[in-house]
Protein backbone atom coordinates (compact mmCIF):
# COMPACT_ATOMS: atom_id res chain seq x y z
CA UNK A 1 0.00 0.00 0.00
CA UNK A 2 2.72 2.37 0.77
CA UNK A 3 4.49 1.11 -2.04
CA UNK A 4 7.68 2.16 -0.33
CA UNK A 5 9.53 -0.69 2.35
CA UNK A 6 11.46 1.63 4.10
CA UNK A 7 7.76 3.52 5.21
CA UNK A 8 6.41 -0.12 5.70
CA UNK A 9 8.84 -0.82 8.46
CA UNK A 10 8.40 2.76 9.94
CA UNK A 11 4.57 2.16 10.36
CA UNK A 12 5.09 -1.51 11.24
CA UNK A 13 7.52 -0.29 14.09
CA UNK A 14 5.40 2.60 15.46
CA UNK A 15 1.60 0.27 15.07
CA UNK A 16 3.93 -2.22 17.56
CA UNK A 17 4.96 1.19 19.73
CA UNK A 18 1.29 1.98 20.15
CA UNK A 19 0.15 -1.73 20.19
CA UNK A 20 -1.83 -1.64 17.52
CA UNK A 21 -0.19 -4.79 15.86
CA UNK A 22 2.11 -7.63 17.73
CA UNK A 23 4.72 -9.29 16.17
CA UNK A 24 3.22 -13.19 15.82
CA UNK A 25 6.78 -14.25 13.93
CA UNK A 26 8.83 -13.03 11.17
CA UNK A 27 7.34 -11.51 8.82
CA UNK A 28 3.90 -12.75 10.86
CA UNK A 29 1.82 -9.49 12.49
CA UNK A 30 -1.64 -10.00 14.32
CA UNK A 31 -4.21 -6.79 14.47
CA UNK A 32 -4.65 -5.95 18.09
CA UNK A 33 -8.58 -5.13 19.02
CA UNK A 34 -8.38 -1.91 20.92
CA UNK A 35 -11.22 -2.79 23.05
CA UNK A 36 -10.14 -6.71 24.17
CA UNK A 37 -6.42 -6.13 23.84
CA UNK A 38 -6.71 -9.26 22.31
CA UNK A 39 -5.90 -10.37 18.51
CA UNK A 40 -8.58 -9.91 16.23
CA UNK A 41 -7.75 -13.32 14.73
CA UNK A 42 -8.48 -16.59 16.04
CA UNK A 43 -5.76 -19.04 16.65
CA UNK A 44 -6.84 -20.95 13.22
CA UNK A 45 -6.52 -17.92 11.25
CA UNK A 46 -2.87 -17.39 12.60
CA UNK A 47 -2.31 -20.61 11.51
CA UNK A 48 -3.22 -20.62 8.17
CA UNK A 49 -1.38 -17.29 7.68
CA UNK A 50 1.92 -18.92 8.68
CA UNK A 51 3.22 -19.76 4.92
CA UNK A 52 0.40 -19.42 1.71
CA UNK A 53 -0.12 -23.45 1.68
CA UNK A 54 -0.76 -23.68 5.59
CA UNK A 55 -3.32 -26.03 6.57
CA UNK A 56 -5.20 -26.39 9.90
CA UNK A 57 -5.38 -30.33 10.87
CA UNK A 58 -5.42 -33.34 13.17
CA UNK A 59 -7.05 -32.66 16.25
CA UNK A 60 -7.25 -28.50 15.57
CA UNK A 61 -9.25 -29.05 12.62
CA UNK A 62 -11.93 -31.42 15.08
CA UNK A 63 -11.70 -28.24 17.06
CA UNK A 64 -12.62 -25.99 14.30
CA UNK A 65 -15.49 -28.10 13.69
CA UNK A 66 -16.82 -28.14 16.94
CA UNK A 67 -16.35 -31.95 17.32
CA UNK A 68 -13.29 -31.54 19.91
CA UNK A 69 -13.88 -33.18 23.36
CA UNK A 70 -11.37 -30.74 24.55
CA UNK A 71 -9.65 -28.11 23.70
CA UNK A 72 -6.09 -27.19 23.35
CA UNK A 73 -3.45 -25.01 23.72
CA UNK A 74 -1.74 -26.06 20.37
CA UNK A 75 -2.87 -25.29 16.78
CA UNK A 76 -1.38 -27.90 14.32
CA UNK A 77 -0.66 -26.66 10.88
CA UNK A 78 0.23 -28.54 7.98
CA UNK A 79 2.62 -26.80 5.15
CA UNK A 80 5.16 -27.75 2.76
CA UNK A 81 7.62 -25.52 4.09
CA UNK A 82 9.50 -26.20 7.47
CA UNK A 83 9.32 -23.85 10.18
CA UNK A 84 10.08 -24.23 13.87
CA UNK A 85 7.19 -24.60 16.57
CA UNK A 86 6.55 -21.32 18.11
CA UNK A 87 4.34 -19.71 21.07
CA UNK A 88 2.24 -16.75 20.68
CA UNK A 89 -0.39 -15.42 23.00
CA UNK A 90 -0.52 -18.75 25.01
CA UNK A 91 -1.12 -20.87 21.95
CA UNK A 92 1.84 -23.10 20.47
CA UNK A 93 2.39 -24.33 16.80
CA UNK A 94 3.01 -27.12 15.33
CA UNK A 95 3.72 -27.78 12.16
CA UNK A 96 2.46 -31.67 10.76
CA UNK A 97 4.61 -32.85 7.52
CA UNK A 98 2.14 -33.46 4.77
CA UNK A 99 1.55 -36.95 4.08
CA UNK A 100 0.60 -36.59 0.35
CA UNK A 101 -2.31 -34.72 -1.43
CA UNK A 102 -5.03 -33.69 1.60
CA UNK A 103 -8.68 -32.63 1.15
CA UNK A 104 -9.33 -29.34 2.44
CA UNK A 105 -12.25 -27.10 2.43
CA UNK A 106 -12.54 -23.38 3.72
CA UNK A 107 -14.82 -22.59 6.58
CA UNK A 108 -14.81 -19.56 9.47
CA UNK A 109 -11.88 -18.01 7.21
CA UNK A 110 -9.42 -21.09 7.57
CA UNK A 111 -8.56 -23.86 5.57
CA UNK A 112 -9.09 -27.10 7.06
CA UNK A 113 -8.86 -30.78 6.34
CA UNK A 114 -12.24 -31.87 5.54
CA UNK A 115 -14.36 -33.96 8.37
CA UNK A 116 -13.17 -37.47 6.32
CA UNK A 117 -9.23 -36.30 6.00
CA UNK A 118 -9.30 -35.45 9.74
CA UNK A 119 -11.15 -38.29 10.91
CA UNK A 120 -8.25 -39.96 9.36
CA UNK A 121 -5.36 -38.11 10.02
CA UNK A 122 -6.06 -38.50 13.73
CA UNK A 123 -6.39 -42.16 13.11
CA UNK A 124 -3.22 -42.48 11.91
CA UNK A 125 -1.60 -39.93 14.28
CA UNK A 126 -3.65 -40.87 17.64
CA UNK A 127 -0.74 -42.31 19.51
CA UNK A 128 1.28 -38.60 19.19
CA UNK A 129 -0.80 -35.95 19.46
CA UNK A 130 -4.34 -36.81 20.96
CA UNK A 131 -4.61 -39.89 22.73
CA UNK A 132 -6.97 -42.58 21.96
CA UNK A 133 -9.89 -41.52 24.33
CA UNK A 134 -10.05 -38.16 23.13
CA UNK A 135 -10.22 -39.55 19.81
CA UNK A 136 -13.00 -41.64 20.06
CA UNK A 137 -14.75 -38.78 21.77
CA UNK A 138 -14.24 -36.89 18.74
CA UNK A 139 -15.45 -39.32 16.27
CA UNK A 140 -18.96 -39.94 18.92
CA UNK A 141 -19.89 -36.58 18.54
CA UNK A 142 -20.03 -36.83 14.33
CA UNK A 143 -23.28 -37.51 12.96
CA UNK A 144 -22.35 -39.07 9.78
CA UNK A 145 -19.02 -39.14 7.25
CA UNK A 146 -18.64 -39.86 3.31
CA UNK A 147 -17.42 -43.10 2.80
CA UNK A 148 -16.83 -42.55 -0.47
CA UNK A 149 -14.18 -39.50 0.58
CA UNK A 150 -12.33 -41.76 3.19
CA UNK A 151 -12.00 -44.24 0.61
CA UNK A 152 -10.44 -41.62 -1.70
CA UNK A 153 -8.54 -40.44 1.26
CA UNK A 154 -7.06 -43.87 2.61
CA UNK A 155 -6.72 -45.34 -1.03
CA UNK A 156 -4.15 -42.13 -1.11
CA UNK A 157 -2.42 -43.05 1.32
CA UNK A 158 -1.47 -46.79 0.49
CA UNK A 159 -1.14 -47.77 4.31
CA UNK A 160 -2.36 -51.56 4.98
CA UNK A 161 -2.31 -50.88 8.88
CA UNK A 162 -4.33 -47.59 8.26
CA UNK A 163 -6.75 -49.12 6.53
CA UNK A 164 -7.16 -51.95 9.56
CA UNK A 165 -6.77 -49.41 11.84
CA UNK A 166 -9.84 -47.38 10.41
CA UNK A 167 -12.14 -49.80 9.48
CA UNK A 168 -11.84 -51.11 12.90
CA UNK A 169 -12.42 -48.40 15.05
CA UNK A 170 -14.82 -46.72 12.62
CA UNK A 171 -17.03 -50.57 12.38
CA UNK A 172 -16.93 -50.00 16.56
CA UNK A 173 -18.32 -46.57 16.66
CA UNK A 174 -20.47 -46.90 13.40
CA UNK A 175 -24.10 -46.99 15.61
CA UNK A 176 -24.56 -42.93 14.52
CA UNK A 177 -21.69 -42.90 11.37
CA UNK A 178 -24.08 -44.69 9.00
CA UNK A 179 -20.85 -46.63 6.89
CA UNK A 180 -22.42 -49.37 5.60
CA UNK A 181 -21.02 -53.28 5.26
CA UNK A 182 -19.55 -52.21 1.63
CA UNK A 183 -16.76 -50.06 3.39
CA UNK A 184 -15.80 -52.11 6.08
CA UNK A 185 -15.49 -54.90 3.59
CA UNK A 186 -13.29 -52.52 1.65
CA UNK A 187 -11.21 -51.78 4.57
CA UNK A 188 -10.55 -55.30 5.25
CA UNK A 189 -9.46 -56.54 2.01
CA UNK A 190 -6.82 -53.90 2.06
CA UNK A 191 -5.54 -54.75 5.14
CA UNK A 192 -1.84 -55.62 5.89
CA UNK A 193 -1.08 -58.89 6.07
CA UNK A 194 0.87 -58.88 9.25
CA UNK A 195 -0.75 -58.69 12.59
CA UNK A 196 -0.62 -55.66 14.82
CA UNK A 197 -1.29 -53.96 17.77
CA UNK A 198 -3.78 -51.36 17.81
CA UNK A 199 -1.91 -49.06 20.72
CA UNK A 200 1.81 -49.37 21.02
CA UNK A 201 1.35 -49.29 25.15
CA UNK A 202 3.09 -52.66 26.42
CA UNK A 203 0.54 -51.37 29.87
CA UNK A 204 -2.98 -51.41 27.68
CA UNK A 205 -4.28 -55.12 27.71
CA UNK A 206 -5.45 -56.50 24.53
CA UNK A 207 -7.34 -59.18 23.03
CA UNK A 208 -6.82 -60.78 19.63
CA UNK A 209 -9.53 -59.40 16.62
CA UNK A 210 -9.41 -62.11 14.19
CA UNK A 211 -11.36 -59.90 11.48
CA UNK A 212 -9.51 -56.74 11.65
CA UNK A 213 -5.80 -58.87 12.37
CA UNK A 214 -5.59 -56.50 15.15
CA UNK A 215 -4.54 -56.66 18.91
CA UNK A 216 -7.30 -54.71 20.31
CA UNK A 217 -8.41 -53.62 23.74
CA UNK A 218 -11.20 -55.48 25.31
CA UNK A 219 -13.81 -53.26 24.72
CA UNK A 220 -12.90 -50.13 22.57
CA UNK A 221 -16.34 -48.10 23.62
CA UNK A 222 -15.72 -48.43 27.24
CA UNK A 223 -12.45 -46.06 26.77
CA UNK A 224 -14.92 -43.23 26.91
CA UNK A 225 -15.94 -43.85 30.33
CA UNK A 226 -14.77 -41.70 32.91
CA UNK A 227 -12.45 -43.27 35.29
CA UNK A 228 -10.39 -45.57 32.72
CA UNK A 229 -7.47 -43.48 33.69
CA UNK A 230 -4.94 -45.74 31.45
CA UNK A 231 -6.89 -44.32 28.58
CA UNK A 232 -5.81 -41.13 29.47
CA UNK A 233 -5.37 -38.40 26.92
CA UNK A 234 -1.84 -37.56 26.36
Amino acid sequence: MLRNRDTAGSLLREYLKKGYIERVRRDLYAVISLETKQPVSSRYQIGCAVFPDAVIVNHSAFEIYGYANQVFNEVYVSCASRFSDFSYNGILYHRIAPKGEMLTEQTQGVRVTTLEQTVVDCISDFEKIAGLEELLRCILMIPSLSEEKLIEILTARHNGFLWQKCGYILEQLNAGLGLSDSFFRACRSHRAGSKRPLIGDDSIPLVWNKTWDLYVPQSLISITDKGVKQFDTV
